[in-house]
Order: C-alpha cells, then sequence, then structure tokens
C-alpha cells in the first residue's frame, strides 16, 4: 500500500524539479483530497492531487514555532 503523504498548512516542499521561474520551494496552502501549494518564487499556485505530489517531492520542511 503507497505510503501517505504527510503535509501541513504552511510547509515548505522541494520539488525534484525546478519551475521554469527558476524556483525549487513551494509552501502549502490548501490541504485536502487535493493539495494547493505556491511557488515561494513567482507566487504561481498549483493544486495537485496527493499520489502525484508523492512522486514529485524531495524533501517536506516544517517551519519552526
Amino acid at each position: 500500500m503507497p505510503e501517505i503523504l504527510d503535509v501541513h498548512l504552511g510547509d515548505v516542499l522541494t520539488l525534484k524539479k525546478k519551475h521554469p521561474c527558476g524556483g525549487l520551494q513551494w509552501e502549502v496552502v490548501r490541504v485536502g483530497m487535493d493539495i494547493g501549494i505556491v511557488c515561494t518564487t513567482c507566487s504561481r499556485r498549483l493544486t495537485l492531487i496527493r499520489s502525484e505530489l508523492r512522486k514529485r517531492v524531495k524533501r517536506i520542511s516544517t517551519p519552526q514555532s
């Protein structure tokens, strides 16, 4: 059974491939059946289903409280 991607609002994701703007980091802005992320470089928004995002994520960073 595939591993469930455990992300929370405010987490910063590092993806495997660069965005065309050159950014690698994305902030999680929506969590539900699908995940909403925003590029930290150019503010581009994407909505991906969990299984697709799991394939693209290299690292998950949780902000310090």
